[in-house]
């Protein structure tokens, strides 16, 4: 066999099969169509029929007064954050058993770029109960209203029971997300962790 004259002997390899090239679009594929967990099947709890998320957690140190002033500031400090509405507000108080409730009425923005905005009003109350050592908040009466300003017919009002629930924003296999109500869903989940995740960096 004659030699390869001025080729380098160490870049030859043998090549890979049709078969083994779909196996790796296969998989390139899939990895890119993976959906975080934490947004699949029983990320939204519904209670009593009702969408509500809930927050339960020990807060070491603190009394009930001490839990409940902290959330009262932080919650009053929501309703004024850029994306709310005028509306949003700490709604009733119960100073001798420290409960807290407020409502929010806030832009949910699910794509801004320079060509689009895309978002919806997002409407839901927040109940806080505290206790000597510990914190139970919940996240619930949620509702949406998307795209009012389209026209009569291109809007859409929604409560999540009826959109972001397994039922509505999940497919038939449960491991993605639908390709309309799935971004309520997802974008919803985010506000939540962060607003829990609010909470509780206060109370350090």
């Amino acid at each position: 066999m004659l030699p390869l004259v001025g080729m380098s002997q160490n870049v030859w390899e043998k090549p890979e099969t049709s078969q083994q090239e779909t196996t790796k679009k296969k998989a390139l594929f899939e990895s890119k169509k993976a959906v975080d967990p934490k947004y699949l099947a029983g990320a939204v709890p519904v209670v009593d029929g009702k969408v509500t998320f809930t927050l339960d957690k020990d807060i070491p140190g603190k009394s009930a007064q001490e839990i409940y002033d902290i959330v009262l500031a932080t919650l009053e400090k929501m309703t004024k954050e850029e994306n709310q509405f005028k509306t949003s507000q700490v709604a009733v108080v119960n100073k001798q058993d420290h409960v807290i409730g407020a409502r929010y009425k806030e832009w949910l923005v699910f794509q801004n770029t320079f060509l689009s905005l895309d978002r919806t009003i997002f409407n839901y109350t927040v109940i806080a109960t505290c206790t000597d050592g510990h914190l139970n908040a919940t996240i619930s009466r949620i509702s949406y209203a998307y795209e009012m300003d389209r026209g009569v017919n291109d809007g859409m009002e929604t409560k999540a029971e009826e959109w972001i629930t397994d039922e509505f924003a999940l497919n038939k296999k449960k491991d993605n997300l639908s390709k309309y109500s799935g971004k309520f869903r997802r974008k919803t989940i985010d506000r939540k962790d962060n607003i829990f995740e609010t909470l509780l960096e206060a109370l350090k």
